[in-house]
This record gives structure tokens, C-alpha cells and sequence, in this order.
């Protein structure tokens, strides 16, 4: 009888197991999406902190910087755009709480505003990479080049075509006319679109290539039917994608 019920303890340890492994396992990474607001003429000084403290300080406290980067567009120079890597939002919260406590941190800011405030807002989204994303290159590129953030916004209930239509065609297509992949996200947070948006990260030799790009991509055959298939039970997009260009700044850990 003892030996029976050894037996039998051993065969529910091995049943249970895996849904504790399951549950004990360690959430995905979340990504975080800023954008800072300078005020007239402060872009210098932002960049400046984040060149000589910020960034390191994002690092103590278990933030991975990734890129950091300024639009292209001259009437878009008041923006910084950047984005972190935590291990997942409650470490995002933890890692922030402990950053906004920082001692060093108060003497790094009150030094550098001594002549005024330099951020006007700040706008952040957390995001999770999709099941089609790429991951981020090993290393920074070689040549100099820009990145193109691009966000879709979808009907209700139609972003898991737009995502198939990206997981089946559209990254290749990509690929093919000369646009390199970089992650692709969805937001996390209801309020931040989530649900019914797709954030991306697209990188260029330049701007002028990136149109090019985009018009031998939009005139390629199998593109118009890809397109013409997907959205045959009516449209995808709530309206035409929103793009922004950025150019690396010299501290970006992506290039």
C-alpha cells in the first residue's frame, strides 16, 4: 500500500509540474514608446542630460535603452522619440519608481533646468511585439541611415487581418523592394489603442529611398492583390497610416 501511494504521488508531481512551470514563467518583455516635448530652444539641453546622465541612469535602474531619435521634419524638431526595454511592466513600474527617487537623478534635473524647464509633456506607450516581429539587429549599421515609424489604425475587429496580411505578404514585400523589418508592436493599454492598432519600426538608406521604396511597393502586382483580397469584406484602416521619419542621435544604442 505504501509503495502504491509513493507511486501515485509520483505520478500527480509529474502532472502538476508543468502548469506550475507555466505559471512561474517569466512574462515577455515590454517595450515603452516615449516621445518628450522640448520647450523653444531646448532640445540641446535635453539631449545633452540624456547623453551624459539619463540614459546611464535608465540602465541602473534596469531600463535598456534602444533608440533614441529626432524627426526628420523641421516643424517635428521640438520631439525626441525614444524607446526602452523592460522585462515587463511590473519591472517597468519598479525600475521608473526607482529612477524617479534617485538622488542622482533630483541633481542631474535641477542642474540641468536651472535656467528653466526643459521638457513641456511627455506621451509613453508600452507595447508587446507581435508573433510575426523581427527582432532588434545584433549590432548598430555600419552606414548611416533612417527609421520610419509607422502606425495603423484599424476598423473594429479587423486588426487580426491587418496582422495576417503583415505575417503573410507584407514583411516580405517589404523585404523585397529594399525596406528592412525592424519589431513590430501592438499597445498594451485600451486607451492607448490597443486592440486596434499595429506600431512599426521600418529602417531606409535615406528618406528619398524610403519613398521610392514605397512607390515601386504599392505598384507591385502582388501587393494590389494582396490588398484587394484582404480587404474585400470592407476596409482595414480607419484612415491612410501616420509616418514619421527619424534620424539617430549620436547616443542611440540603434543606428
Amino acid at each position: 500500500m505504501k509503495r502504491f501511494a509513493a507511486l501515485l504521488l509520483g505520478v500527480l508531481s509529474c502532472l502538476v509540474s508543468p502548469g506550475v512551470a507555466a505559471d512561474t514563467a517569466a512574462p515577455a518583455p515590454v517595450y515603452e514608446l516615449r516621445i518628450y516635448y522640448t520647450h523653444p530652444g531646448k532640445m540641446p539641453d535635453l539631449l545633452k542630460r540624456f547623453r551624459e546622465h539619463t540614459c546611464a541612469l535608465f540602465e541602473k535602474h534596469g531600463m535598456e535603452n534602444i533608440i533614441y531619435g529626432l524627426p526628420v521634419e523641421e516643424k517635428d524638431q521640438d520631439k525626441l522619440y525614444y524607446i526602452l526595454r523592460h522585462q515587463s511592466r511590473d519591472a517597468a513600474k519598479a525600475s521608473w519608481k526607482a529612477f524617479v527617487d534617485d538622488p542622482a537623478w533630483h541633481a542631474v534635473r535641477d542642474a540641468s533646468e536651472a535656467a528653466g524647464k526643459i521638457v513641456s509633456k511627455v506621451d509613453s506607450v508600452y507595447l508587446a511585439t507581435t508573433d510575426y516581429s523581427p527582432g532588434w539587429p545584433a549590432s548598430a549599421s555600419a552606414g548611416s541611415r533612417v527609421f520610419e515609424l509607422r502606425t495603423y489604425v484599424c476598423n473594429d475587429g479587423k486588426l487580426a487581418a491587418l496582422d495576417a496580411r503583415f505575417r503573410n505578404h507584407t514583411l516580405k514585400l517589404f523585404e523585397k523592394h529594399g525596406m528592412t523589418n525592424l519589431p513590430y508592436f501592438h499597445p498594451t493599454d485600451e486607451n492607448k489603442g490597443a486592440g486596434k492598432t499595429l506600431i512599426y519600426l521600418l529602417a531606409h538608406k535615406s528618406v528619398d529611398a524610403a519613398k521610392a521604396s514605397f512607390n515601386s511597393f504599392r505598384q507591385d502586382p502582388d501587393w494590389v492583390k494582396v490588398r484587394t483580397e484582404s480587404e474585400a469584406p470592407g476596409p482595414i484602416l480607419v484612415s491612410p497610416p501616420s509616418s514619421i521619419f527619424l534620424t539617430p542621435v549620436d547616443f542611440s544604442k540603434l543606428k
